[in-house]
């Protein structure tokens, strides 16, 4: 009885970790995006659950959440001064508008 509920504990415990590290990963892929979305100058690169963000910011979320985010598994932006954008992402940052 007592190693079953360890393991129990051990497994609660490991879906903790995966749901923080999937929701921190989340977050950076968020900030890409709205960076992206308001062309704040920067270098971008994705890569399944990677992330370089060399410039750019976080979301403003007020008066509300920043609903983007990518729907591109792997990618890369550079951002320029002069509202420039340079990037290989060609889907919508709207996640009610993803492509499937």
């Amino acid at each position: 009885m007592q190693a079953s509920n360890e393991q129990n504990i051990a497994k609660k415990a490991q879906a903790s970790a995966k749901a923080a590290k999937s929701t921190a990963h989340a977050e950076r892929i968020r900030a890409i995006a709205y960076s992206m979305d308001t062309l704040v100058p920067g270098l971008y690169a994705w890569c399944g659950p990677f992330t370089i963000r060399l410039g750019g910011c976080t979301p403003d979320d007020q008066p509300y959440p920043y609903p983007g985010t990518l729907h591109s598994h792997y990618g890369l932006a550079l951002a320029l001064p002069g509202y420039r954008i340079f990037t290989t992402y060609k889907d919508t940052y709207d996640p009610r508008q993803a492509s499937n």
